[in-house]
């Protein structure tokens, strides 16, 4: 007899449980452990961060993989750590700086970075705690970070390899600047949002005074004050005697051409385009083309400096904007202001509007490298799940610029490269100690050091590192991350990778898509549909919230998740729980084994054994290729629908019967089917599966756990489709009766005599036991056909048909008026429906979907009208 709770709590369980498997080592693996070596390396998350809902599904994907590569047999790691997060982390820091009055200019570098790492120290791991409360199995003692000591060495090595090899280099380019952090970004960490602003046309006068001049149009009006030329399409026309000619700075003195450029859209507008090098990243392009003069107007702060005038000088950026509309105005030369809706680049981090700006930088010449890259995923040395990924990864490869890499934060790696006296630069592996020389004062983009992630996390420092992780694990196996950041880190990840290690970091990048509310509606604070997964986990347990993630995880697709699915997720738990619990309280300490033979099954033995089989066919394959929503399905379908309510229900017969041997057979059975339905179901669901397998086992636990039991091999023997189509006709006859129960009010614990007509009689006089407990029946006859006699009721089902003698069974009375009642109100909406579709105004006017709808109602109620007839003149048989 089990001693388990009759219901499951998992606030109790959980705890207790995680500290377990962490206690004997039982995430932890050693390079020369046996088995086929599997790696996978967490997406690292910010120190800043806590977990949220993607958190929580990109994890608990990771976590289902680890935990059945190891019962696998394999050597499987999963490593751990967190991202510096160079902006977001100072951002954070700042803040609580200014809430106490200060800043970190006044405490001065060092003294902030002291900060910064208290903080670290204290918060950093907050998000990786909570990874443990969904059950997370991470090698813990592997548990790096990318600003440590030898993910710092790693960083260092590449920098300066790579500017050794000539691929990165410092320039003055435009970049991306946000005024807010005070910093340049890459492409990247801008996000781009469509906004209401303006479209502000005005005209360019003629340097030579002559009547008119060229009229051009732009959403950033204060942007002028740096234009240094007007384009032209060459083959337009209207403009065929312009290029050449000058215009006029209408509040600067100074003149500049028309020029003629293949950019230009000749359809847009005027056709004329006006070029601003210093702010904009195509007329950028447009000037190098064309040796135009770049003119800076802007300052960090985002505010115009003396370059552009005393009456447009020290203004915000936005204010100069109304004051240059203004003066466009007062001279004439506003052509109009419309309303004009479009994509405006914002900073990642704090949402300020990012400024284009011609900057000093340090970039990664990247062509090399995303060449290579491009060449190992189009071999498939490198292969996306779904595949329909990598044909956006490829362009975006195919069409990479170079990368922005120094930004001008203190949190963070700092370049390594120091400049002397006269002008000098020196990058060096070493921090150099000469008197009159200073080191660059800006760090490096957070991304180059989590770019170094796959390797670096195993030991990698240089090109000379040789250790047995990374002999073992590298390649790591699959990396599990969200499709939206293939751009931000797994393209460098590849790229990097190849370049330092000759061999790709990973051989598969399984995507899955983000979580969104059940509408599929963004989850946004601003929407008010945000889900915290960890009170989903404190109010229904680790394996509820887990598996609601996943019943809905196909490959790159996104995830709707809804509070009401984890509580169905809860109750498929305690169905699990329950069925364990009945199966262990009827066990008699039977263990799983070996099953009987064939001939000593029953026909329930064998129809649950071969969908068992169908089942962990269906789940191992899904399991193959990632697809987590099968996976869920399949075991959900299963446990529920066929073990729980149709063999465990088959099994009392024997059970509580007086047939000891029988019984025995069917606690052999049953032992076999539980065993292997929790570790089927333990990478999905950890806690509740490990707790009933302890004691089906008779588990103490330590690294006796399901966590490292074999994963159960295929056995396609058990497939038996005659036992499924037998056992088929039982379902088919129980549910028609359980139908009649319910349509005629009858209560589940009234017995009643059923006499069967069918084709597979002798099937039916063989189970008849079984048909009785199943349908709470007090006798099943079978004969060759049903006579029909008046106060009978025929069901029908796939093999035949049944007769029920409704004489005492029914309140015929109360059933009747019931029945007429509903028959009334049919009849009604039948006439209802019938007067609309009988309206030629209706069916000609109304949308198509609409009136089909109403046909579609009328077919549903002719049916609904007809089973009430056929009830009422059963039961009046019965009345007369």
């Amino acid at each position: 007899m089990s001693d388990l709770p009759k219901a499951y709590d998992p606030a109790t369980v959980e705890p207790d449980l995680y500290a377990g498997w962490e206690a004997a080592g039982l995430f932890h693996a050693e390079p020369d452990d046996d088995g086929e070596p599997f790696s996978i390396v967490i997406p690292p998350p910010n120190v800043t961060g806590s977990l949220h809902v993607g958190h929580a599904l990109d994890n608990t994907i990771q976590d289902v993989i680890i935990r059945r590569e190891r019962m696998l047999g394999k050597n499987a790691v999963w490593i751990p750590g967190t991202d510096h997060a160079g902006i977001a982390t100072q951002n954070v820091v700042e803040k609580q700086l200014a809430a106490e009055g200060t800043d970190r200019h006044a405490l001065g570098r060092q003294a902030f970075l002291d900060r910064v790492w208290a903080f670290k120290e204290e918060s950093g791991g907050t998000i990786l705690r909570q990874l443990r409360k969904l059950g997370a199995s991470a090698d813990w003692e592997r548990e790096v970070f990318t600003f440590d000591g030898p993910r710092s060495n790693a960083v260092r090595e590449v920098f300066v390899s790579l500017y050794e090899q000539g691929l990165i280099y410092r320039g003055n380019r435009l970049i991306n600047w946000c005024p807010r952090c005070q910093t340049a970004l890459s492409d990247i960490e801008v996000e781009h949002a469509d906004v209401d602003g303006e479209l502000v046309e005005f005209t360019y006068p003629w340097a030579d005074g002559s009547p008119g001049g060229v009229q051009v149009a732009t959403t950033r009006a204060e942007t002028m004050l740096g234009d240094t030329a007007i384009a032209v399409h060459p083959d337009d026309e209207r403009y065929r005697g312009t290029v050449g000619r000058e215009v006029r700075h209408p509040f600067q003195d100074r003149t500049f051409q028309v020029i003629a450029d293949d950019y230009v859209d000749p359809e847009f507008g005027s056709g004329a385009v006006k070029i601003t090098p210093g702010h904009d990243p195509n007329d950028h392009e447009i000037g190098l083309r064309h040796d135009l003069d770049v003119i800076d107007i802007l300052d960090d702060h985002a505010v115009t400096t003396e370059v552009v005038g005393e009456r447009f000088a020290a203004l915000d950026r936005f204010d100069a904007r109304r004051e240059v509309k203004a003066a466009l105005d007062d001279a004439g030369l506003l052509v109009e202001v419309e309303t004009h809706r479009h994509s405006v680049g914002h900073c990642s981090r704090c949402d300020t509007p990012v400024e284009p700006r011609l900057s000093l930088q340090w970039f990664v010449s990247m062509r090399p490298l995303a060449d290579r890259a491009a060449q190992a995923v189009r071999e498939g040395r490198t292969r996306f799940v779904p595949e329909s990924q990598t044909k956006s990864f490829l362009d975006w490869l195919d069409n990479l610029h170079d990368w922005c890499i120094s930004r001008q934060i203190w949190w963070g790696h700092r370049i390594p490269a120091w400049y002397g006296p006269d002008g000098q630069i020196e990058v060096s592996r070493e921090d150099l100690d000469r008197d009159g020389w200073v080191q660059d004062e800006d760090v490096l983009d957070t991304w180059f050091s989590s770019q170094l992630w796959p390797f670096s996390t195993l030991g990698w420092e240089g090109p000379h590192s040789d250790t047995p992780e990374l002999r073992t694990w590298y390649p790591t196996s699959t990396l599990v991350t969200g499709y939206d950041i293939n751009t931000f880190w797994v393209s460098r990840m590849l790229m990097i990778g190849l370049w330092f290690t000759d061999d790709v970091p990973f051989y598969v990048v399984y995507n899955h898509g983000l979580v969104r509310d059940e509408h599929g509606k963004k989850m946004s604070k601003s929407f008010g549909n945000v889900i915290d997964p960890l009170d989903l986990v404190d109010r229904y347990g680790a394996d509820a919230t887990r598996f609601s993630l996943l019943r809905s995880a196909a490959p790159g697709t996104d995830v709707p998740l809804a509070e009401e699915w984890v509580e169905g997720a809860k109750r498929f738990t305690n169905k699990i729980w329950n069925a364990g619990r009945f199966a262990l309280s009827n066990l008699d300490g039977t263990r799983p084994g070996e099953l009987p033979p064939t001939e000593q099954l029953t026909l329930e033995d064998r129809w649950i054994l071969s969908r068992l089989q169908a089942m962990h066919a269906e789940v191992d394959a899904a399991y193959g290729r990632y697809d987590w929503s099968v996976v869920a399905s399949g075991l959900y379908h299963f446990v529920w629908d066929e073990l729980a309510d149709w063999y465990l229900e088959a099994l009392k017969v024997r059970i509580y019967g007086d047939d000891p041997e029988a019984a025995e057979v069917a606690r052999r059975v049953l032992a076999v089917l539980l065993d292997e339905v929790l570790r089927l179901a333990h990478p999905m669901m950890p806690f509740v599966t490990e707790t009933l397998w302890r004691a089906l086992t008779g588990s103490d636990g330590g690294r006796d756990s399901l966590m490292v039991a074999a994963w159960p091999d295929a056995r396609p023997e058990l497939a038996d489709e005659q036992a499924e189509a037998d056992f088929g006709v039982i379902q088919s006859l129980v549910t028609e009766i359980n139908r009649f129960r319910s349509q005629n009010s009858i209560p589940p614990k009234a017995r009643f005599e059923l006499v069967v007509a069918s084709d597979e009689r002798a099937l039916l006089d063989a189970h008849a036991s079984v048909i009785c407990s199943l349908a709470g029946l007090g006798g099943l006859t079978a004969v060759e056909a049903i006579e029909e006699r008046p106060g009978t009721s025929t069901i029908q089902f796939v093999a035949g048909q049944a007769q029920v003698d409704l004489a005492g069974l029914i309140d015929v009375n109360a059933e009747l008026a019931r029945l007429r009642k509903e028959l009334e109100k049919a009849d009604a909406d039948l006439d209802r429906i019938d007067g609309k579709l009988a309206n030629e105004s209706f069916v000609e006017r109304a949308p198509a979907e609409v009136v089909q709808r109403e046909r579609d109602k009328r077919g549903e109620l002719e049916s609904t009208v007809s089973q009430l007839r056929e009830r009422i003149d059963a039961l009046s048989a019965i009345e007369a």
